[in-house]
């Protein structure tokens, strides 16, 4: 089974709420709630796909400096294993706002439970929140 490294991150805002980005229709998990991030190509560091990611899908601009690993997710789904370190992020440049046809939420820790994810995000829940 083929392993998929995918790097995300919890940005958190400063009133402390999680920021969380709806996939889209047409993706896998479509309408499933997420942080955000994406795969790490080949050559690439964690740090370095967050950031370009963060670019690309949000308009927002950050630093390695700014990017805290908290934890990691660790999931098999049908097709692949997926790896994913978490990140924390209060630190960037820019508003994010959608750049791929995502909906974006800011979210309370309480609430991060009342939006539906996929199964590999769910164990992170706790982690944010008691970091929050």
């Amino acid at each position: 089974m083929k392993t998929v490294l995918v790097s995300a991150v919890a940005l958190v805002d400063r009133d402390g709420r999680v920021l969380l980005a709806q996939r889209p229709e047409g993706k896998a998990m479509a309408g499933l709630w997420e942080f955000p991030g994406g795969k790490v190509e080949s050559g690439e560091t964690p740090e370095a796909a967050l950031i370009r990611e963060l670019h690309e899908e949000l308009g927002i601009d950050t630093f390695s400096s700014c990017l805290a690993p908290l934890t990691f997710a660790s999931h098999t789904y049908e097709s692949f294993h997926l790896l994913m370190p978490l990140f924390i992020c209060r630190k960037w440049q820019g508003t994010p706002v959608s750049k791929e046809g995502q909906a974006l939420k800011w979210v309370r820790g309480a609430a991060l439970r009342d939006y539906p994810m996929p199964e590999a995000d769910i164990p992170l829940i706790p982690h944010i929140r008691e970091w929050l």
